[in-house]
Parts: structure tokens; sequence; C-alpha cells
């Protein structure tokens, strides 16, 4: 493998990461270095789903970083005090699940890794039509962290950039699915649930459940999700 081939993928052992793995490796060939951040997140079973299955999906590597915003708060998904909204209830706008600079924080320690494996790729499982509403997960945002990777490393000024790419970024949970099946993904043994117990069986209620629940009934696919 050469250097162009080297891909850091942020891996949160849930479906959509799961396939964005696949795609970057299985898919366009690359060389896979895995990177979870334990952010001090409530459904830490996501954490061990992606230490299980970072290597059943090729990577070469994979590496859990600690990084506890949960001590700066600010979101139902890092302080359990916080209710996490259920069934698609709550008020309009930016819910409350959503992470400050969470994204920005995880992409900047993916840069960092990236720079230093002499990777060339950034592949990040980011979805702007069918998730929860978060200012991260946007276009706008992957471009402009894009740009900020050419300004701010070794590697940019020396003509060598480190690209982010989102290649879910435009599709729905339903073409993720897909897609990920046809590359031979299992989504039995991934995590997405915010509030999912110690043995990763998901709550079936939460916001993140219920986008995934929809986009394997609109798949047509029988939901293979673990429910307690």
């Amino acid at each position: 493998m050469t250097e162009s081939s080297r891909a850091v993928v942020l891996f949160s052992g849930g479906l959509d990461s799961v396939t964005t793995l696949a795609i970057a490796g299985r898919e366009q060939g690359c060389e896979c270095y895995a990177l979870t951040l334990d952010y001090g997140q409530r459904h830490r079973a996501e954490i061990r789903a992606a230490e299980h299955l970072a290597r059943q999906y090729g990577a070469r590597d994979h590496v859990v970083v600690r990084v506890d915003l949960g001590h700066l708060g600010g979101s139902a998904l890092t302080d359990p005090a916080w209710d996490l909204p259920r069934g698609g209830e709550g008020p309009s706008g930016i819910p409350v699940t959503y992470v400050p600079a969470r994204n920005t924080v995880f992409l900047a320690l993916a840069l960092g890794w990236a720079e230093t494996l002499e990777a060339r790729r950034i592949f990040i499982g980011v979805n702007a039509i069918d998730y929860s509403g978060y200012p991260d997960c946007r276009p706008a945002f992957i471009e402009a962290f894009g740009h900020l990777a050419k300004l701010a490393t070794k590697a940019g000024i020396e003509g060598r950039p480190i690209r982010i790419e989102a290649p879910l970024l435009h599709w729905t949970k339903m073409e993720i699915i897909r897609k990920g099946l046809g590359l031979g993904v299992d989504y039995a043994g991934t995590v997405s649930c915010y509030d999912a117990d110690e043995n990763g069986r998901a709550c079936g209620t939460c916001d993140a459940c219920r986008i995934r629940r929809r986009g394997f009934s609109d798949a047509g696919i029988p939901d293979p999700t673990r429910y307690r």
C-alpha cells in the first residue's frame, strides 16, 4: 500500500460508520485506519461494538481515543440528567442530542492521525438527509473543514492535501442500508441507539432508533436491530 491509499475512517460502531468503512476499504480499496472517540457518551455500547467490528470490516488498525466532551456539558448524549427525545417528539430546531463541536473535534483528531500516517483521505459517515438537524453534518461544514485541513497541516502546505470524504452525505438511510448490504455488511452487530443497554440492545424509541428503523422499512429489509 502507498501513502495515497491510506485512509483514516471515523468509526463509531453504528450503521453509518460501518457502511463508510466498507465503502473505503471494500469498494475503494483503501488501507483503513479506524478511529473511535470515547467522548463521554451515554451510549457506551457503541464503543464495544466498534472494537468488535473494525477488524471485521477490514481496518488495518483501530484506535480508541478518549476526549471527554461530557465535561463541557450541553448535550443529552453526554449528560444523563437531560431527557432524550423520544418518538420524534420535541421542540423544533437543533435537538438536545447535538454535542457541541463534536465533529469538529473528531475531524481534528482524525486529521492529526492522518498526517502522522501520511494518509491522504479521511472518511466520515455524516449524513445531511436522514439526520436530526445537527449543524456539523451539513455539506458546508465538510467543505469548510476540508479547506481548514489544507491550511493547517504540513501535508497541505507541501501540496499533499488530506481530503475529507463523506460518501453518505446526500443519501437517505434506505440508500445507505442498501449500499452496505451490497458490500456484505451485516447490520445486526451495529449500535445506533442513543440509549442502548450494556449488551447493545436498542431502546426503539429515541431519534436514532426511529430513523434507523424507518430506513430498514423503506429498504424492504427485515430490521436486524436487537431491541430490549
